[in-house]
């Protein structure tokens, strides 16, 4: 099915349930999410926005909403679908290369099980990212800005999901065919489709690992480039509510001559709850990408960049959390607007949710 026609095809599911019985009605659900910021960049950029590899919390020195959503969701035992609409800097920016119907399209997905006494799915449409630890929503990440690692991998993908999950929740297997590299609609000279696949593995209630991977292209046909990418991570959570998440990117493509090259990014966040209603996480990250296969930088040595960063949450009340994170950059060269190789941001934003 095109992903132009999926949230008709979940509004009608969604109208004629409504119409069908109460019982139906109660497998219906409803949310909302919102993101307002305010960030500083030290670097003062006169146009207003942070540097080109970050997607997220754009905007400098201005109050803007960097995730405005709303979501439903509809789940039966053998059938399920969600729809999510959204606005704000992050479909602004995230989505700038989609056609204008799908720039405001968070998710649009319906699934059907294909096994009575198995977890077995099989769900197509527009769906979060299978790679990497984070998303678009800040309030479930441990940490206020996402990594360069996220803001430079897909956050959402188009396709097919064929996913798997034991009795027991331990194991998760998912394989994926996808329209390219975080792509709703293929362009006229990108139609390379894409492969994935997760597995995700829990030895216990504290521990969690987890490896995916994508083969597909993200540049046009007449290149012959074939992208090869890789994400591991690993999540320890400690009774104390401790947690530690550690984990590292890899990937391979061709560069601006057509030779093939490689990037990575590791990755620690440490979080530490602090009571019921507070919390501080700290990142410590390194992206490099020397042959500028992902953020081209038109420099001697390319993007080769360590960043940390501390944050303090305060969930006001069950719906509404204050956070404030400071962030440093350093670059092997002079990449940032005030000719520095260095940069240092405020951030801080007021997320609700129901």
């Amino acid at each position: 099915m095109s992903s132009r026609f999926l949230p008709a095809f979940l509004l009608i599911l969604c109208s004629s349930a409504f119409a069908q019985s109460d019982s139906i009605q109660r497998k219906f659900s409803f949310g909302a999410y919102g993101e307002l910021y305010y960030s500083y960049d030290f670097s003062r950029p006169s146009h207003r926005e942070k540097p080109a590899f970050i997607y997220n919390h754009k905007r400098h020195h201005e109050v803007n909403a960097n995730l405005l959503l709303l979501q439903s969701s509809f789940n039966d035992t053998n059938v399920r679908a969600r729809l999510g609409l959204m606005t704000g800097n992050y479909s602004s920016y995230n989505l700038s290369h989609e056609p204008a119907w799908a720039r405001h399209l968070y998710e649009a997905q319906a699934g059907i099980r294909l096994s009575k006494k198995q977890n077995l799915w099989l769900d197509a449409g527009i769906m979060p990212s299978h790679i990497g630890f984070e998303s678009a929503i800040s309030a479930d990440c441990p940490t206020l800005t996402r990594s360069m690692m996220a803001d430079n991998s897909p956050y959402y993908e188009t396709g097919a999901r064929l996913s798997y999950t034991s009795a027991n929740d331990k194991l998760y297997l998912s394989a994926w065919y996808l329209n390219g590299w975080q792509r709703i609609r293929w362009s006229a000279d990108k139609t390379t489709p894409g492969l994935g696949w997760q597995l995700t593995y829990r030895p216990s209630a504290k521990m969690l690992f987890n490896c995916s991977g994508f083969l597909g292209s993200d540049r046009p046909d007449s290149l012959h480039a074939i992208r090869q990418y890789h994400n591991l991570y690993l999540q320890y959570l400690s009774p104390g509510q401790f947690s530690i998440m550690a984990g590292i990117d890899i990937g391979r493509d061709k560069d601006k001559s057509g030779t093939y090259g490689l990037w990575y990014a590791p990755i620690i966040i440490v979080r530490k709850e602090l009571g019921k209603k507070s919390a501080m996480a700290y990142r410590c990250e390194y992206y490099d990408d020397r042959n500028q296969i992902m953020v081209e930088t038109n420099t001697a040595h390319g993007f080769r960049t360590w960043g940390m960063s501390a944050n303090f949450d305060h969930n006001i009340t069950d719906n509404l959390t204050w956070r404030v994170e400071g962030k440093w950059l350093h670059s092997k060269d002079r990449i940032f607007a005030d000719n520095s190789a260095s940069n240092f941001s405020v951030t801080t934003n007021l997320t609700f949710r129901w």
